[in-house]
């Protein structure tokens, strides 16, 4: 056999730097951790101000004839439905998306 070019040692770094997420690494992660568990909550919060207002829009539309205002009450419940979803299961998206990505050799 001849001996490990530079280029194999690429090839070989290429496909598997190993680097891995370790916590504990940086300082400051557990305030990141906070900053992103607020801007969740947040989120939260406004999307069940958002839902109530549609809900409304949609019932008002619906008592007065307004279609165009039904309609668009609809949509925002639908939306606001759709962003709790998102809110609610991001840790748990993220966490399935990353095993996944650790599974590609």
């Amino acid at each position: 056999m001849s001996s490990p070019t530079p280029h194999d040692h690429l090839v070989r770094l290429a496909f598997d730097p190993g680097v891995s997420p370790k916590g504990g690494g940086l300082p400051g992660l557990e305030v990141l951790r906070t900053v992103v568990n607020s801007i969740n909550l947040f989120g939260i919060v406004a999307v069940v101000g958002a839902l109530a207002v549609s809900l409304g829009v949609w019932a008002w539309g619906h008592h007065t004839g307004g279609h165009q205002a039904e309609a668009n009450g609809k949509k925002g419940a639908i939306v606001s439905a759709g962003a709790a979803l998102g809110l609610g299961a991001a840790n748990g998206i993220v966490a399935f998306f990353t095993a996944l990505g650790s599974q590609v050799r």
